[in-house]
């Protein structure tokens, strides 16, 4: 695959921002963010949501930051550092949701700004604890979705957003197109989860055409932060100036190469790996271990 190029040293790189709950257990959230941002040279800047109590079992809890704070840590960001791309993760509550949106708006963060923003509506972790009160659905579908450059929801989500149940390519272009109703100007349905077929198709709608990506399913139990990893790349791309669908192609095929690169970790669910950059840098270095060339 095309790499996003790395900065040279003592060169700003290009920046991000996600919004988004920390994971104590690293695997997901805004250090899975953080990991992916890195490994595609951007220098990636935080605005922290919520802070979790998690490990690869699960979540045992989380604790919500106050909306000003979470609005305040987008502002200062942008005001000061500049960014070409921002994304959302956990949001946690209706309070900070709106308040992300606002800052948003005001900031010049979405559709209509000249900032993309992917928007991961999370709802649940990947063991099904929740990561949003009930009562923040419609936030996320009135406020926050409707600023939205893409989202990315897993069928989960697509189903708690549209009430649509994925579970072959005719319910996914019905889902496509009711996520898209909601007001973004990209909408992305995620096929990892449709366990039942060896392959893993993702769509791509914009109101009028799909674009259709397919992989071979890649058959690991450690896939914890998969999600993350595919909107911090979509991200990425797009703060390199990549267009939507092509920041698209990118993010398939670098959370295929992660969970590739996916290893053990604890008792659960291990992470996705964009560490596999590291050896693809090492090996251009040291060629293929022969010697000088």
């Amino acid at each position: 695959m095309k790499l996003l190029p790395l900065a040279p040293n003592g060169q700003t790189p290009v920046r991000a921002l996600t919004i988004a709950g920390t994971d104590s257990g690293g695997g997901a959230g805004i250090q899975a963010d953080s990991r992916t941002m890195a490994m595609c040279g951007v220098h990636a800047c935080v605005a922290v949501a919520a802070v979790t109590v998690q490990n690869t079992l699960g979540v045992s809890g989380f604790h919500e930051i106050p909306p000003e704070i979470v609005a305040g840590q987008v502002r200062t960001v942008v005001g000061d550092i500049g960014i070409g791309a921002a994304k959302t993760g956990m949001l946690a509550s209706t309070a900070i949701i709106e308040a992300v949106a606002a800052v948003c708006e005001e900031v010049g963060i979405g559709r209509e700004g000249s900032i993309p923003l992917v928007v991961d509506p999370v709802a649940a972790s990947m063991h099904g604890d929740p990561l949003l009160h009930a009562s923040a659905l419609d936030a996320l579908r009135d406020t926050l979705i409707p600023l939205a450059t893409v989202i990315t929801p897993n069928l989960d989500e697509v189903r708690l957003l549209t009430g649509i149940e994925v579970v072959d390519d005719l319910t996914a272009h019905k889902a496509a197109e009711a996520l898209h109703a909601l007001g973004p100007k990209w909408a992305i349905v995620k096929g990892g989860h449709l366990r039942t077929s060896e392959f893993s198709t993702d769509l791509l709608f914009d109101g009028e055409t799909f674009h259709e990506l397919t992989a071979p399913r890649i058959a690991t139990g450690n896939d914890h932060g998969g999600g993350d990893t595919l909107a911090a790349a979509m991200a990425s791309a797009l703060a390199h100036g990549y267009s939507v669908p092509a920041a698209f192609t990118f993010a398939k095929e670098w959370t295929r190469r992660c969970l590739e690169a996916s290893y053990d970790l604890g008792a659960g669910h291990g992470p996705v790996s964009p560490l596999w950059r590291l050896h693809e840098d090492a090996t251009s270095l040291l060629g293929d271990g022969t010697g000088p060339s």
